[in-house]
């Protein structure tokens, strides 16, 4: 007599690559490996796994922007970081009395060879309302243009600009003044925003009444107060934003990235002969 044979063992259910005591029956659609609930990532096609769509995020190209930068994300990081460090700069500015001394663009300081004001004088400012002016701006036209550019391309505009009014003011203003402030920089973006906005076909009325009512502004104020605004900045950052930007935005795609590169190179060299020059005339002018 023989015994009845045992029921068949239904197969164990397949577990997670993961989680190897969680069953399922839903695979990667990549890599057809087993996954649970939290291991599953929406494709565009089914499910993945977590390392299939990390590998292929990392071979998706980065989004550029029309003129060659690349647009990771559609926050104005930079502008938001410059702003900042202008604000920063002012609360120690106002907490240290000597601070103010030792960074603004005073020629006779930077002849002797502290050359770092061309550049920490475009974070001081006089004054509260000062300060509110140029942040208002650069909060205002940055964001357009760093989306335009691109970070990168939008941060060596506003440096090349900021340098540019701090050499202008090297050159040809006043001995016996101590400039300060954003404002070179901020005209450079002026400048640019008009050429940008030009090479895309938009409405940049607004760009030119902005820049003329600064510019009689400029001439104004001198006159009914005793408050001297820095033209030289002013012009320096804008006439350097503007040719600047052109370099950037109208170069043929097949050579832009050379263009624009060589540009820089030439700008900074530009700026490092003329502070050499005016250093040894001052210099010349001292020992006279």
């Amino acid at each position: 007599m023989t015994a009845p044979s045992p029921p068949d063992t239904p197969p164990a259910a397949p577990s997670c690559y993961r989680h190897p005591g969680r069953p399922t029956y839903v695979r990667c659609n990549r890599c057809e490996r087993y996954i649970c609930g939290d291991c599953m990532r929406s494709a565009a096609v089914g499910q993945q796994c977590v390392e299939c769509v990390r590998a292929g995020a990392r071979t998706i190209r980065q989004p550029r922007t029309r003129f060659g930068g690349r647009q990771r994300t559609e926050t104005p990081v930079l502008t938001y970081a410059l702003i900042a460090i202008n604000v920063l700069a002012f609360v120690l500015q106002m907490a240290s009395g000597n601070l103010e001394k030792q960074l603004t663009l005073w020629p006779p300081a930077v002849a002797d060879g502290q050359f770092y004001r061309l550049v920490t004088s475009a974070f001081l400012h006089y004054g509260a309302t000062h300060l509110l002016f140029n942040m208002w701006a650069l909060y205002v036209v940055g964001p357009p243009l760093e989306m335009w550019l691109g970070r990168l391309r939008f941060g060596t505009l506003y440096a090349l600009s900021g340098l540019g009014g701090s050499v202008l003011v090297y050159l040809i203003s006043p001995l016996d003044t101590a400039t300060a402030g954003a404002s070179g920089a901020i005209f450079g973006l002026f400048g640019a925003t008009f050429v940008v906005g030009k090479r895309l076909a938009a409405d940049v009325r607004w760009v030119l009444a902005v820049i003329a009512i600064n510019l009689v502004f400029n001439l104004l104020v001198p006159l009914i107060s005793s408050q001297r605004i820095s033209w030289q900045a002013h012009l320096g950052g804008l006439v350097t934003g503007g040719l600047v930007a052109a370099a950037y935005v109208y170069p043929p795609r097949e050579r832009r990235n050379m263009i624009q590169a060589a540009v820089t190179i030439v700008v900074l060299m530009v700026f490092a002969v003329l502070i050499w020059w005016r250093t040894g005339q001052l210099l010349a002018e001292f020992s006279a």
